[in-house]
Parts: C-alpha cells; structure tokens; sequence
C-alpha cells in the first residue's frame, strides 16, 4: 500500500469512528443536561379567577405578586418542577368591602390560612409548546390535586433584564365547595374558571454568574438583541 492510501485509508477511518461517536456524545450531553432554575417575576405574574354571580355574569378576582419557584428545560418538559405561593391578602375584587367578606372563615379564612400554595407532582407534555401540569393546591387548609394546562408563550433572553425569561400561559377549574367554601352556592357559582400568566427568570447561582446564551434554546426560543 503506497502512502497515498495508507493516509486516505487513516482519513476513511477516522471519519468513520467520528460519525460512530456522535451518538454516544449527544446521548452523554443529554444524560447530563438538567432543568434550570427560574424565580417567578411577581409584577408580571398574576392569577385571575371567574366566578359565575347569579347568572347575570362571571365576577372576576385577581391575586397578585405569587412568589416561587420553576426548574425548566424546554427541550425536556417532563423534567419541569414549579412550587408557587400566593398571599390571600393579595386578592383585588374591585371593591373593598367585598374583598373584606371573602377573607372571613366561611371564604378565605384569611386569619388562620394567610396562603395558597401549588405544588407539582408531575407534568404531561401534549405538544410542542404544551403540556399538562398536575400537582397539589393547599388552599384554606385543604389540599387536593389540580391539573394546569399550560401553553409556553416565550422562552429567551428579555432585552430589558437581559435575563433569560420563560413566559406561559395557563388554565385550569376547580370547584371551592371542595376547600370549604361552600356558603351562598346558589348566588355565587361553585365552579371557579383559572386564567394564570407568568414570567420566570433564570436564577443566577452567584451574582457575577452570567446567564445563558439565549441562542442556544428551544425551537420555540426567541433571540433578541441587548
């Protein structure tokens, strides 16, 4: 064999074992890959909750600034954790005696269960960019499974925080007979329908961490410039 051929051969195979390794090293970057961790943003977060009044119309309440927590990978929904706190004294009706009456011990119990709080138990990818949520609700002292649906709006960096920003959309019904909100249910409806918005930003492990290269992301990620 001339040495034309034996560097040809040597160039065939390295190839060779090159394309035969990067299976191995995609399976070995997936292995280590893990969800990363976001902090709620509680300006752009918000609960709003619809509640049929009589018939005439649904009567909608808010709950503000929920603080918490999200671990997130896009590429690997089902890795995904979320631990969500809400202050019921948080809770806008529009009028301020209203408000009042729904933080007594036949509502809210605002004295003796000051916070909700939502835990997942695992998450249910339905598409690209979706994916049902199921966890635990702790609301007046009871707690009971509740699925979310949940919609990713967004995931990339924020060019006013210059933070990577994961933003969803989520759904989701209850009924507050089951929390022991039973009273006045033929004037106030019993089925409450869950609209919830959130931003998460990635939590830095140090304050001189820089944050992640916001072209490396998901298909649904969005890449804007500082």
């Amino acid at each position: 064999m001339t040495a034309h051929r034996r560097t040809e051969h040597r160039t065939r195979r390295g190839r060779r074992l090159r394309v035969m390794a990067l299976p191995c090293l995609l399976a070995a970057a997936g292995a280590f890959a893990k969800p990363q961790h976001y902090e709620l943003d509680p300006v752009h977060t918000r609960i709003v909750f619809a509640i049929d009044h009589l018939g005439f119309s649904k009567s909608l309440g808010t709950f503000s600034h929920p603080s918490g927590s999200l671990w997130f990978d896009p590429d690997d929904w089902r890795s995904a954790r979320v631990d969500v706190t809400v202050d019921i004294a948080s809770l806008d009706l529009g009028d301020a005696k209203w408000r009042e009456r729904m933080f007594k011990r036949d509502y809210f119990d605002l004295d003796d269960h000051a916070q909700a709080r939502f835990v997942s138990t695992a998450v249910e990818p339905t598409g690209d960019t979706t994916a049902r949520v199921h966890g635990n609700l702790t609301l007046r002292g009871t707690t009971l499974p509740l699925s979310l649906d949940v919609t990713l709006n967004r995931h990339g960096r924020n060019p006013l925080t210059l933070r990577t920003t994961a933003g969803f959309s989520a759904t989701a019904t209850l009924k507050r007979s089951d929390f022991g909100m039973d009273d006045n249910l033929r004037t106030v409806g019993d089925a409450v329908e869950l609209r919830i918005e959130v931003e998460a930003s990635r939590k830095r492990a140090t304050r001189d961490e820089s944050d992640d290269n916001p072209a490396t992301s998901s298909p649904h990620t969005a890449t804007e410039p500082a």
